[in-house]
């Protein structure tokens, strides 16, 4: 396991090219949905393993809350992040949607925030200006605590937003994902509600819809966005740098299967749009595994996969 051991440094702004574009501030509004959406199953997660012990949980719950994970998972990772923030493939409108409103069902954001905050990321990777990166305030224990709250929660609460128009033109133009997000608070009480409702129906009880609706609702969702918000923390600050990228990303292999393959993230920063990111032997990737599928089935073309040639390129030596 290796440790970057540098700090970011900040850089002159007449020699470092241009900052990043921010829109403004959330409103009152915005921000208190922030701390909603982050905190609510947040507790929930926290209050899992009380409510767990000995009652509270039972099978139905269990698969309820993997079906939820799954599909909202993928939305996440091979929706949001490779297909929307990337373009590693190419797709007809259907399952474009499809995408669309699965990763919405993670309630991480509407797409084009979550694409904009991404695609800034990539722009200035651990660098002034990335929004959530753990090297921000230096290498001592004290600045590592403070780095890896920021880059794991800490910046949503930052009131700046990234500038839309600059970071996802592409997607401000589309009327689908305009309308999707626009949509935004219905996918999200649907995330929470339907799982209740088929506990509900299944277990033909309101208890059944009760805890439905803990787990398969408030503590799934709060389980996938700490997975999600891991791999900006962890994977930049703790793993393997088998490939040259030109931050500190890792790869961390705990994760790999509950992220879909998206800690395989050191591969990711040293190519961006590549549609798989466990390229090296035994590494599980999920992702590009259904990515694969999908192209099978021509849902899915144009697919940027990984090259030996690329990958040799990329390949630390020495």
């Amino acid at each position: 396991m290796t440790v970057a051991d540098s700090p970011i440094r900040s850089r002159d702004p007449e020699t470092s090219g241009p900052k990043p574009i921010l829109d403004g501030t959330r409103g009152l509004p915005q921000q208190v949905g922030v701390y909603v959406f982050v905190l609510v199953p947040l507790l929930a997660l926290i209050a899992a393993v009380p409510f767990a012990w000995g009652w509270g949980l039972g099978w139905t719950d269990i698969a309820i809350a993997a079906v939820f994970y799954v599909v909202s998972g993928l939305g996440i990772t091979i929706g949001y992040h490779r297909y929307f923030t990337h373009g590693s493939f190419k797709t007809r409108r259907p399952l474009r949607i499809v995408l669309a409103i699965a990763g919405s069902l993670a309630m991480q954001g509407p797409v084009h925030v979550w694409v904009a905050d991404h695609r800034r990321h990539h722009a200035f990777s651990d660098k002034e200006g990335d929004p959530h990166s753990p090297w921000l305030f230096g290498t001592g224990p004290a600045a590592l605590l403070k780095g890896f709250w920021h880059s794991h929660t800490g910046w949503l609460f930052n009131r700046n937003m990234t500038n839309a128009q600059r970071y996802t033109p592409d997607l401000l133009a589309d009327k689908d994902i305009r309308r999707i997000d626009a949509l935004f608070i219905l996918w999200s009480a649907a995330t929470l509600l339907v799982p209740a409702l088929l506990g509900g129906l299944l277990t033909w009880s309101w208890w059944g819809a009760v805890t439905a609706f803990f787990w398969a609702g408030l503590v799934r969702v709060g389980l996938l966005h700490h997975i999600t918000w891991s791999i900006n923390s962890i994977c930049h600050m703790w793993g393997d740098q088998p490939f040259a990228a030109r931050d500190r990303s890792t790869n961390f292999w705990p994760l790999a299967i509950a992220s879909f393959g998206e800690s395989w993230h050191n591969l990711h920063h040293a190519d961006p749009t590549c549609a798989r990111h466990g390229v090296q032997r035994g590494q599980i990737d999920i992702s590009a595994r259904i990515i694969w599928i999908f192209e099978k089935l021509g849902w899915a073309h144009s697919v940027r996969w990984p090259t030996t040639r690329r990958l040799e390129r990329l390949t630390k030596t020495g």
